[in-house]
């Protein structure tokens, strides 16, 4: 428990930057303009906790988890350091931003040298602690529990300290148990644990027994598993193509113990290093990296896509903040809306119009997203603008747009002739495509004696579009009046691939609209469409875009499913971003494969224009590859506790969900296990009918059973169906923001098999 281990896990030892850090110092925290004061910092001895003094009267201390930490970013890179500090400290500035809602914290130096050392030890220890194996992580996370228990600082603990030990990991033992486990280590009898004794009592807790079970099944060379063996449990268990040089090179991979790596065996710890392995996990690693097509046209891809994108909350007074699009962004989210309105000294601003959000620069915003858009994917971003500016600022507009995104903003079609379908993603690798309105159609631009059309654009069609369109009786009197909207030719010039129209029904937009014009449908009528005209809306949706945004209604900016508006080939489904919940979760899950790059191709039936697909009908055609699916839940580990309570355990059950075409649909939950967040265990077995399986999304989630009010949300994880692997396989957990949680785990063992 000594410090010098810790140091070793972290692949530190002796360094510089950590020494800097264990260390701390003075650093100036920054709130506002007149807000800057001095504050203490320092790394603990656990290496995964940083102090920092605090003048609040009962806050004597205060620490976070580098496990919090999302990024460390050098310079006035935030919105507060560039609002509230001078250039001139540039050198000096960084940032911690945090993972889920939490405040960035801006700091300052005492010196440029002293700013970098912070951000290069900071940056090192986070890069660190993600990189560490599943083992070392557990181990980690025991250790710092044991830390935190052994309130005397002795580097033992007493029996008291064990309990609070054993709380702190999440699990409740009862007096007998806690009794008998300390005693079995105890050798000593000395009425407290040290040195080897703690590793026992830690080899105890992380006993894995289902693993035990597998692992003797397969390990038949003297108590080992052989490369052979491992194959033969590859191939039988995992359904996995595997040869003997695959065997070999696991065991070379993850085998601990040097005298079984000789032999070439492995042992039951090098089993569970390689079962924890991303390779071993339940996403099929294939789809980790970009693998679909993407010389399909734009249309042919389901897109991530953002609503209210600058929010940092809700819609009604949440702060609006340029931190809320870099988050999107580095989410993989590819189409981001901008809200524009005229703003003082000829400088337009974004918010939520007619509410009490704050307001931040549109160039300001244009800036963030050119640093931060292709992090992430490589893949082209689309701005959506819901321009309410005067002409002069909309040229303020067009031309901070020219300026900041310079040759990667697309503005004239690629080839130099009338293009009659959209680019594919790969040709737009790098770019930006401005969606809004036009005065003209594209191909005026292509005749000889082009003359602009109007200046004016019906207030109408911007109405519908609006995301803050009261109910059907203001719209009908809205239309009456149908005020004019004047648009800057500057502006209108850069919209290409995605301009918006007002939709007037299926099939005027087959007669009527060109590829390149594009209708946005509030969640409402959107849900009616899928429901009611689902076939003609896939129809449509192979060669043009359909955007589809949350109603102005939910002013608490919630979500809505989109599960139903993907099955009817809508591309951009705007959902906010900054809102946890399950709906995000599917869409995490939707676009967790194909390299996070926030592009999915459609399922062919989705790009073939006389298509008979209907989610709602399913008849028979390609679509339908009617499969079962059986999900044994067997066990999870170290699970978060969710209230912060110390005599609070966990009581959690696992749901397993379908989400997908309605008759795929479905939701199944295993019995609570008691006060067990430790290692609960389940056993119990699920079948599911699966008939569109390119479309559906399997979510696994686990809750705190309450038996008095709703159950807590602990962790979930979503992934679509066709990327499942079968076999034992652990399932990583996700925080409600999204984040990974370090030590948990579901395990689980998965079959598919066709239904026919």
């Amino acid at each position: 428990m000594e410090t010098n281990g810790i140091e070793k896990r972290n692949g530190m030892d002796g360094d510089v930057d950590l020494q800097f850090l264990l260390k701390g110092g003075d650093l100036l925290k920054v709130r506002s303009t007149s807000w800057k004061k001095t504050r203490y910092f320092k790394l603990q001895e656990d290496c995964k906790t940083i102090w920092h003094e605090s003048n609040k009267i009962f806050k004597s201390n205060q620490t976070f988890s580098l496990d919090d930490i999302s990024a460390v970013r050098m310079g006035r890179q935030s919105e507060g350091l560039r609002k509230s500090t001078e250039e001139q400290v540039e050198g000096r500035c960084f940032s911690i931003v945090f993972k889920g809602r939490r405040k960035n914290l801006d700091l300052i130096a005492s010196s440029d040298g002293e700013a970098r050392q912070w951000v290069n030890g900071l940056q090192k220890l986070v890069s660190n602690m993600n990189n560490l194996s599943v083992q070392q992580k557990t181990e980690h996370w025991i250790f710092s529990c044991l830390n935190k228990a052994d309130k005397n600082k002795d580097d033992k603990l007493s029996q008291s300290e064990m309990k609070n030990f054993l709380r702190l990991i999440n699990i409740e033992v009862d007096d007998v148990y806690a009794e008998m486990l300390f005693q079995k280590c105890d050798k000593s009898q000395s009425g407290y644990l040290s040195g080897e004794e703690i590793e026992h009592f830690y080899d105890l807790l992380t006993h894995r027994e289902e693993i035990d079970v597998i692992y003797s099944e397969y390990a038949k060379t003297a108590g080992f598993m052989s490369p052979e063996n491992l194959v033969d449990f590859l191939m039988k268990e995992q359904r996995e193509k595997a040869t003997l040089a695959d065997g070999h090179k696991i065991i070379e991979k993850y085998e601990l113990d040097e005298n079984a790596k000789q032999k070439k065996l492995l042992s039951k710890d090098g089993f569970i290093m390689y079962m924890h392995n991303p390779e071993a996990l339940v996403l099929n690693s294939d789809h980790k990296d970009v693998y679909q097509d993407m010389s399909h046209p734009l249309s042919h891809y389901f897109i991530s896509s953002s609503h209210n994108t600058y929010l940092m909350e809700d819609q009604l007074k949440g702060p609006s903040s340029t931190e809320a699009y870099v988050r999107a962004l580095l989410k993989g989210c590819r189409c981001v809306e901008l809200d524009c309105w005229d703003g003082s000294d000829d400088e337009p601003v974004i918010y939520h119009g007619y509410t009490l959000t704050s307001k931040i620069l549109f160039k300001d915003a244009i800036k963030a997203i050119k640093e931060y858009a292709f992090k992430t994917s490589d893949y082209p971003v689309i701005l959506s603008l819901e321009n309410h500016c005067s002409v002069e600022q909309q040229k303020v507009m067009a031309h901070h747009m020219s300026s900041i995104l310079g040759s990667a903003l697309v503005t004239s079609p690629l080839g130099d002739a009338m293009p009659t379908n959209f680019p594919s993603p790969e040709e737009l690798k790098g770019k930006f495509l401005i969606k809004g309105k036009r005065l003209n159609k594209l191909e005026a631009s292509f005749a000889s004696d082009a003359v602009a059309d109007d200046t004016d654009v019906t207030e109408e069609e911007e109405s519908n579009n609006d995301d803050d369109d009261e109910d059907e009786q203001k719209e009908e009197e809205k239309s009456k009046k149908k005020k004019k909207l004047k648009l800057a030719k500057e502006l209108s010039d850069m919209v290409i691939y995605c301009k918006s129209v007002h939709f007037n029904g299926f099939e005027d937009a087959r007669n009527n609209l060109s590829f390149y014009e594009m209708s946005s449908f509030k969640e409402g009528k959107a849900v009616k469409l899928a429901e009611g005209s689902a076939n003609p809306y896939v129809r449509h949706n192979v060669d043009k875009l359909s955007r589809i945004y949350p109603a102005g209604s939910r002013a608490d900016s919630s979500n809505y499913n989109p599960v139903p508006l993907w099955n009817a080939g809508c591309q951009i489904v705007a959902l906010n971003f900054q809102t946890t919940c399950p709906d995000m979760d599917l869409n995490q899950g939707r676009f967790l494969i194909n390299g996070k790059s926030g592009y999915i191709l459609k399922p062919s039936y989705m790009r073939d224009r006389d298509t008979e697909f209907d989610p709602i009908i399913l008849t028979r055609g390609d679509w339908l590859k009617h499969k079962t699916l059986h999900v044994m839940v067997i066990s999870a580990q170290q699970l978060p506790k969710v209230n912060k309570k110390k005599s609070s355990i966990v009581d959690p059950l696992v749901k397993v969900e379908v989400h997908g075409v309605p008759a795929d649909v479905a939701e199944k939950a295993t019995n609570h296990v008691d006060n067990n967040g430790f290692n609960p265990s389940w056993n119990e077995n699920f079948q599911f009918d699966v008939y569109v399986p390119e479309l559906a999304l399997v979510r696994f989630t686990i809750e705190d059973y309450d038996s008095t009010s709703d159950n807590e949300f602990v962790g979930q994880y979503t992934l679509p169906f066709n990327s499942l692997k079968m076999g034992y396989r652990h399932v990583p957990l996700l925080s409600k923001n999204g984040d990974v949680l370090p030590s948990a785990g579901l395990f689980v063992h998965i079959m598919v098999l066709d239904a026919e």
